[in-house]
């Protein structure tokens, strides 16, 4: 039996992505090269001939996968639980600005340690819910059914991290993914997840704005 399939898609860039600027839950529009990224990578998924497609509800999430359903025929539903980190008093700041107001608290967020960002959320508390929100989604996949979720960097690799079972001071060791790069899990028999791709759609590059 062909396994069902998520595919855990990152939004395409933002001034605030291009400026390294945390976004969090700050509701910023893609700009013209996000838009553009959206394109391009939804001509690729649009081959997987998805069933659904989730989207977080934050417009630069939104925008990207309503980039996918126009051209496969479906309409994007969107769900709060996929959004990203919300971290307080970080949102809208460069590092050095977080460095120097928060030195300790981000050592520690980029070491990986369950911190609270700005006195945000901590990586568990986002795994939790954006987890709960894909599986939720997935339980409506006929088999063999691919569901495309747009969301954001740090959300999807919490929850790469979750639906994989490792321990969230590993989840880190995955890389960040790059706007508009996707990771590809598959249902195994037993229940379980495994991680088919990651970080597709580009060559190596910097990550700006992971948890954006």
């Amino acid at each position: 039996m062909t396994p069902r399939r998520v595919v855990l898609w990152r939004h395409g860039r933002t001034a605030w992505n291009a400026e390294s600027r945390f976004q969090g839950t700050t509701d910023v529009a893609l700009d013209e090269v996000g838009v553009a990224q959206a394109e391009r990578a939804a001509r690729d998924l649009a081959t997987l001939s998805p069933h659904l497609i989730v989207s977080s509800d934050l417009q630069r999430a939104r925008a990207t996968a309503e980039t996918l359903a126009g051209m496969v025929g479906l309409e994007v539903s969107t769900d709060p639980d996929l959004r990203e980190t919300y971290a307080g008093s970080w949102q809208g700041l460069v590092r050095d600005e977080i460095v120097a107001a928060d030195g300790d608290i981000w050592r520690r967020w980029i070491a990986g340690d369950d911190v609270r960002p700005g006195g945000g959320e901590t990586r568990t508390e986002v795994a939790t819910r954006v987890s709960g929100a894909v599986l939720r989604h997935a339980d409506g996949l006929p088999p063999g059914g691919t569901l495309v979720v747009a969301s954001h960097g740090g959300a999807v690799r919490a929850c790469i991290g979750t639906l994989l079972g490792l321990p969230v001071e590993h989840w880190t060791t995955l890389g960040g993914l790059v706007n508009c790069a996707w990771s590809v899990l598959e249902e195994q028999p037993d229940g379980r997840w495994r991680l088919v791709e990651h970080n597709a759609r580009s060559l190596p590059e910097e990550v700006v704005g992971d948890e954006a």
